[in-house]
């Protein structure tokens, strides 16, 4: 009787404001079905939500444990709403959206959509992070059999995603099989910041700040921060979907990250590291690999980023910083990854090409799948590397790929000291301002330095500037990472 009454004053109750009790896998969810106007409710999301539901502005949401939305829900977030990770025991928050379903997360520049910690005193790891899953292309196989959803789409083209968020439902399945829809729709994350997440659930089975698995390209990612993020700030395991204005700060581990076949675009990435924060696993800006074994397997991992700004951990270089980070970008284990009009500054190593597991990674460069063009590495110890395969040698050399990166035809450009690539602030924890010098006096390396010419970035997604990096020294790309971001800890 007692239980009775206490589930029927919480219904009414929750009635009033608009929210609905929902019973789940014999847990009482309790979520905001957009009924009610009602504002400034702590309102908690737990366990599977599989009807449409809408978080308003004025109510404060935390997630308890894993929290999906499922069968082919869709959950609306407002501009201004603040959801909130807990992480008690072992009990790591997390938001999952399952395949079919979506989040519609459009905030603006005045009221971004964030997404944290719900500790008093906030810190890197307090919560899992948000974990997007969809129906486009992967280049895994992954078979079983689901008590709770007996006809979920296994085996070839499916990827199960890493961290231990898959369930007896298969809501941590990503990938359409073997019929993907590569123009799949997961919702949208618009002006949206992520902070303070990741979870090491096994070692090199984390759960990253923002997954997008087998994302598909009617997905619309634009305006995203991650801060201080315990693992990956963003990672890709295949998919179709583009992204623009993307922002990565104090990553621990790699800010971009890309396998499985990813095949999307990104124009207009700034990713800001600290000197002393790296992950043991050694840290870059990029790694990307076509999968873990390095095989041929396809799609073959083949994304393309334009204008991104890589500050790493030395300002200059006489500084070291933590001895675990490793180059500005990875491209190993046989990816085709592709950068144009970037800037990459202060970091161990600027591009290291590692042929290491699996197909050789510089076979992609003999075939023209692999490029790297119209790219500036300013202040680097070492501009650019190569690590030979130790079972499939192929005669490539650090010094045949110094000339190929230095070939005039591509575009690229080695500067000796961070400075000469006149940034105005870039190593300014505290109030970074990676903006380019203006003015046309005197070498400007990043300025009148774009090139989109070539095909990988000659389409309609690509917007054709005329610099390098991420930010414009003038006009309309020149602020967008201003507003809607948040650069500290307080």
């Amino acid at each position: 009787m007692k239980k009775f009454l206490f589930y029927t004053l919480a219904l009414v109750t929750l009635s009033v404001v608009g929210c609905r009790k929902i019973e789940e896998d014999g847990q009482i969810i309790y979520v905001n079905t957009g009924g009610g106007t009602t504002t400034g409710q702590t309102i908690t999301l737990s366990g599977r939500i599989t009807q449409d539901t809408v978080l308003r502005e004025g109510n404060t949401y935390i997630l308890k444990g894993l929290v999906y939305i499922a069968n082919n829900a869709k959950m609306t977030v407002q501009p201004g709403v603040t959801i909130k990770g807990s992480f008690q025991g072992a009990d790591v928050a997390a938001l999952i959206i399952a395949r079919g379903s979506k989040i519609i997360a459009d905030g603006t520049v005045d009221k971004p959509i964030v997404f944290t910690s719900n500790s008093p005193t906030p810190r890197s790891g307090d919560w899992g992070g948000l974990v997007i899953c969809g129906k486009a292309s992967v280049n895994t196989t992954f078979t079983a059999t689901y008590a709770n959803n007996p006809t979920a789409v296994v085996g070839q083209g499916v990827y199960q995603v890493e961290g231990g968020v898959d369930n007896s439902y298969a809501d941590g399945l990503a990938g359409g099989g073997t019929t993907p829809d590569n123009a799949d729709s997961s919702g949208v994350l618009r002006y949206v910041r992520i902070e303070y997440a990741g979870y090491a659930y096994q070692p090199d089975k984390e759960i990253n700040s923002l997954t997008l698995a087998g994302v598909g390209s009617k997905t619309l990612i634009d305006y995203v921060q991650v801060t201080y993020a315990k693992d990956d700030a963003f990672e890709w395991f295949g998919g179709t979907v583009n992204a623009k204005h993307l922002i990565a700060y104090k990553t621990q581990d790699d800010d971009f990250d890309t396998d499985n076949g990813f095949s999307g675009n990104v124009q207009f990435g700034l990713i800001i590291r600290d000197s002393l924060v790296a992950d043991i696993s050694r840290s870059e800006s990029f790694e990307s690999d076509n999968n873990s074994s390095g095989s041929t397997a396809s799609p073959k991992t083949s994304a393309v980023f334009s204008n991104i700004t890589s500050i790493g951990p030395r300002a200059t270089l006489n500084n070291i910083g933590n001895s675990l980070y490793l180059a500005g970008a990875q491209i190993r284990r046989n990816s085709a990854l592709s950068i144009y009009n970037s800037v990459f500054l202060g970091w161990p190593t600027g591009i290291l090409i590692d042929a290491g597991t699996g197909t050789p990674t510089d076979k992609n460069i003999d075939d023209s799948t692999l490029h790297i063009r119209y790219t500036t590495i300013a202040g680097c110890a070492t501009a650019v590397n190569y690590t030979a395969s130790s079972s499939a040698p192929t005669g490539s050399t650090a010094t045949s790929i110094n000339a190929w990166f230095t070939n005039p035809y591509f575009g690229n450009t080695i500067i000796t000291n961070v400075s000469d690539a006149k940034l105005i602030q870039p190593f300014n924890y505290s109030v970074p301002d990676p903006t380019p010098f203006g003015g046309s006096s005197g070498y400007q390396p990043i300025i009148a330095q774009g090139n989109f010419t070539n095909a990988k970035v000659a389409n309609s997604f690509f917007k054709v500037v005329t610099f390098r990096g991420a930010i414009a020294p003038a006009g309309e790309d020149q602020t967008w990472w201003k507003g809607w971001t948040k650069f500290t800890n307080e």
